[in-house]
């Protein structure tokens, strides 16, 4: 992997994360298009760049993770289904995350659910934070797992979790982002843990690349959290529907029409 693929990688990532279109998804993709000979460094890559998106989170939202005891107490309410979620099924969750069409068709149907979400869990008004119990985290933290195929998101599930629970969309987004937190620094030490443990070793160049990836995962998610809330808040779930719908129907049709998508 060079470095002008690692900066297109984290600009995916730092994009994706934590809007409700899968940054999995869309950097197996992206990984795709460009060829990138997917070895355990690279998967390690994708993954640890997270590490700058989350970052982003706890610089914008700083007076909240100094707030309370009580939060980090939800916080890990939500975040326990997924570890229980990530032991039972992690290898089958592997064999999906080298598969594109499986991107495509979360993607497309996701896009379907979008169109119709705004009805089905309306955003119940106001702008003050709302009280969150911790039954709600943990079934946010249930929804999340939801996000574990490829292609379905993470902010996705949690915000939609959060809104079937009573909360406005811009409550369930930040407790979304909140939430990636431990969930993705847990994912990010496994990562780490498991390619050291196989024989990994890191190179000066991975160290590099890890250096700006993290960076400017961190700039781009900084800049697209700020301009989701506001958006998403005024706008809905509809336009990503969409969004989703077209990216999806697109590696679909590719895939019947027997163009190969498989990750090198």
């Amino acid at each position: 992997m060079t470095i002008v693929q690692a900066i297109v990688l984290a600009i995916i990532e730092g994009i994706t994360e934590y809007l409700p279109v899968s940054s999995t998804g869309h950097m197996i993709i992206g990984s795709t298009i460009m060829g990138i000979q997917q070895d355990e460094f690279v998967k390690l890559f994708t993954v640890a760049i997270q590490f700058g998106t989350i970052l982003s989170v706890v610089v914008l939202y700083w007076k909240r993770f100094f707030q309370s005891f009580d939060f980090y107490l939800k916080l890990l309410a939500g975040f326990i289904p997924a570890v229980i979620a990530g032991l039972f099924f992690k290898d089958y969750i592997d064999l999906l995350l080298e598969n594109v069409v499986v991107v495509g068709v979360m993607l497309f149907l996701g896009g379907i659910v979008f169109l119709f979400i705004d009805r089905l869990a309306p955003d119940t008004g106001g702008t003050t934070e709302q009280p969150m119990s911790f039954k709600q985290a943990a079934t946010i933290g249930v929804w999340q797992c939801v996000a574990m195929v490829p292609g379905v998101s993470r902010s996705a599930a949690t915000i939609i979790g959060g809104m079937t629970q009573g909360f406005t969309r811009k409550n369930a987004a930040e407790f979304s982002f909140f939430l990636a937190v431990p969930t993705m620094f847990a994912a990010t030490v496994k990562s780490i843990y498991d390619y050291m443990k196989d024989g990994g070793v890191f190179t000066n160049e991975h160290l590099q690349l890890f250096a700006i990836g993290n960076v400017v995962a961190f700039i781009v998610a900084f800049i697209a959290i700020r301009s989701f809330i506001t958006f998403l808040t005024r706008h809905g779930f509809v336009a990503f529907g969409w969004y989703r719908i077209i990216v999806g129907g697109v590696i679909i049709a590719l895939h019947l029409a027997g163009v190969s998508m498989q990750m090198m």
